[in-house]
């Protein structure tokens, strides 16, 4: 298999506009013959299906959740970059540019991520005519705070809750489309399969979630809007519902799996508590503008946070990088804190945990002013831990909370099937080794308003607008399948429950493929992992029956399908041996402990391709090509 990343010649920032004149156009009397489905609703879906039906398309819209409201882009906190360069600070379409390939570690495509930062400054028009209320200035200006890995201010936002105002945007675009009939609104639906007719996606299997009723549905085009796989590790700040079934499912049709192994650690999230637990809390990056983190200097300190005098407090972030402090990205804070914890510095009961200090904020603002920023993250930090976070500092910790891997795109985020999409993050595309802060939003909406309304043209008039023929064969065979599978999971009647299954998979993920990997841990990893599904697949034991609301069984599918990610999650970082972003392989560090980079060997995109059951998958290589950004070793000291 050869990969085309279809990336147009020329100029980096004449590519994109070059590339639009260039594809085929779908007229507009034509658009109306023409099916898509969006499978899934979060920003990227909610904008896609707007978008699309906007253009005149019929289009169906598909979720499990009771209302696209509820997708999981509602829980983003912090904000969205735009390169405006409104505080006249140096910002530039360039600059962001910059900013998110330096910060992915070169390890993404040049041109995808300049097109990126070019509709940035598109998509805050677009929110703000919509009516998303974004903070402004005294004056009434947009205004902006800064995020992780830049040293300008290019975050919009509003307060702790940018992703639920974002969502409810583009939820009342799409509103105004269900209205108008272009949108055939699906909830309570989830996809379990992908419909193939010669080579091509045409389609999709469901199965609704309250009446067990599993059905088909055609279209010339299939996009998958179905966010990452971070629930693999069973505590994650995703919501409980997230998944890769849609994706997985698609993967063993033959859409190639990009860098799976490509996974993010926030580091500010309040820490584990115990077992009890089924997922983590997010505390917004955005913290960080007026959070100090620090830890004791002394190992085993147990005094109380207001009783370690200034001298004996390690701000070690300012310390070890003082050009960018505690903004620096994600996935170098996040092993700073457990190195900290690692040497016995941690906080708390745990000792898995660093303290987050808003007590100069507070004297240097005022407390009406930090509240007026952070206020409704500062209220649920005091309602799951019972501290007053402007009265003690935060206790934080790191925690799985995005995914930069995902399903392999081209530049007009085709996947290896032809007419079917991957957006937002259920694609690999924009982010290499690790995302910078308020950048997933912005790839979300890119995706969905600028990107696939001019791409999925191109494909669809190559094809024609002959409808999909429902009776197929195909739709038969795949909804046999599907059903097949749910009545093998029904049947195995075992001992063990689906979520003590995940939790252990969980386990080993964090254990063995998280902050830091090695390669023992690694192939330790991968035996523990297919030990574990073959017992899975004799042992679980899911009650109930298909025709009725039963969440194990959603539970069981989609376990299922992590228990099988997991392993493609070890073998692609066992194989990628160099260090890069949220990929920290111990054997290759720097003096300084810092991820070191072998671009000799190791400067491609990882895809890899299912060969079937218990079988190694096989991994094909696309050479990422620096032509305006210097590969250097990332430094943000």
């Amino acid at each position: 298999m050869i990969l085309d990343s279809k990336i147009p010649d020329g100029p980096l920032a004449d590519k994109w506009t070059k590339y639009k004149f260039n594809l085929k156009l779908v007229n507009p009397a034509n658009k109306r013959k023409y099916n898509i489905i969006v499978v899934g609703t979060g920003l990227a879906g909610s904008s896609a299906a707007a978008s699309l039906a906007e253009l005149g398309y019929n289009v169906q819209a598909f979720c499990f959740q009771d209302s696209p409201r509820r997708a999981h882009s509602i829980a983003a906190q912090g904000g969205i970059n735009a390169a405006k360069n409104y505080p006249n600070d140096g910002d530039s379409v360039y600059r962001l540019f910059y900013d998110t390939v330096k910060g992915g570690d070169y390890r993404a495509r040049e041109a995808n991520v300049h097109r990126l930062a070019e509709v940035s400054v598109n998509i805050i028009d677009q929110c703000v005519a919509q009516g998303v209320p974004f903070a402004r200035e005294y004056g009434g200006l947009l205004d902006n705070r800064s995020f992780g890995g830049s040293q300008v201010s290019r975050t919009f936002y509003a307060r702790g809750q940018t992703g639920q105002q974002l969502l409810l945007g583009a939820y009342s675009a799409l509103s105004r489309q269900i209205h108008t009939g272009k949108v055939k609104m699906h909830t309570r639906e989830e996809m379990l399969d992908l419909v193939m007719i010669d080579g091509q996606a045409k389609g999709i299997v469901t199965r609704n979630l309250e009446t067990g009723k599993i059905e088909t549905h055609a279209a010339h085009a299939v996009l998958l809007c179905t966010g990452g796989y971070g629930n693999v590790f069973f505590l994650s700040t995703n919501a409980q519902g997230s998944n890769v079934t849609a994706a997985w499912r698609a993967h063993k049709h033959g859409a190639l799996f990009a860098n799976p192994c490509f996974t993010q650690i926030h580091p500010t999230c309040i820490p584990v508590s115990g077992d009890h637990q089924s997922k983590l809390t997010l505390m917004s990056e955005s913290l960080r503008n007026d959070g100090r983190v620090w830890v004791p200097k002394a190992k085993g300190d147990n005094r109380q946070a207001s009783a370690i005098p200034e001298d004996e407090r390690d701000y070690f972030l300012e310390r070890k990088y003082p050009s960018f402090g505690n903004l620096v990205p994600r996935d170098v804070a996040s092993r700073n804190a457990k190195e900290q914890c690692d040497a016995g510095k941690g906080v708390g009961t745990s000792g898995l945990a660093v303290y987050l200090d808003f007590a100069d904020a507070i004297s240097r603002l005022g407390e009406d002013t930090v509240r007026a920023r952070y206020g409704n993250l500062f209220d649920m930090y005091a309602q799951i831990t019972g501290e007053n976070p402007y009265k003690e500092p935060m206790r934080i910790y790191p925690a799985v909370h995005y995914t930069m891997g995902g399903l392999w795109v081209d530049y007009n985020l085709m996947t290896t099937i032809p007419g079917l999409y991957a957006l937002g993050e259920a694609n690999f595309s924009d982010h290499g080794a690790n995302r910078l802060g308020a950048s997933a939003l912005m790839q979300g909406l890119a995706d969905g308003y600028f990107v696939i309304p001019n791409t999925v043209g191109d494909y669809l008039a190559t094809i024609g607008p002959k409808p999909v023929d429902a009776k197929h064969p195909a739709f038969a065979e795949a909804k046999a399948k599907v059903e097949e599978q749910t009545k093998k999971l029904l049947a195995i009647k075992g001992t063990k429950t689906v979520a003590e299954y995940h939790r252990e998979l969980g386990h080993i993920m964090w254990e063995y493929c998280g902050m830091a990997r090695n390669e023992a841990g690694l192939k330790k990893a991968q035996g523990l992992i297919q030990a574990l599904r073959a017992d899975f697949w004799k042992n679980v034991n899911v009650t109930g029956t298909n025709e009725e609301l039963n969440q194990q069984l959603e539970r069981a599918g989609r376990v299922a399908d992590f228990l099988e990610l997991g392993e493609l999650m070890v073998v692609d970082a066992l194989n990628r041996t160099e260090s890069c972003g949220g990929h920290f392989r111990e054997e290759s560090q720097t003096e300084e402990g810092e991820a070191l980079r072998n671009d000799n060997d190791f400067c491609y995109v990882a895809a890899w391709e299912y060969k079937g059951d218990n079988q190694p998958e096989v991994l094909h290589k696309e050479v990422l090509k620096f032509e305006s950004v210097k590969l250097t070793q990332r430094s943000y000291k």
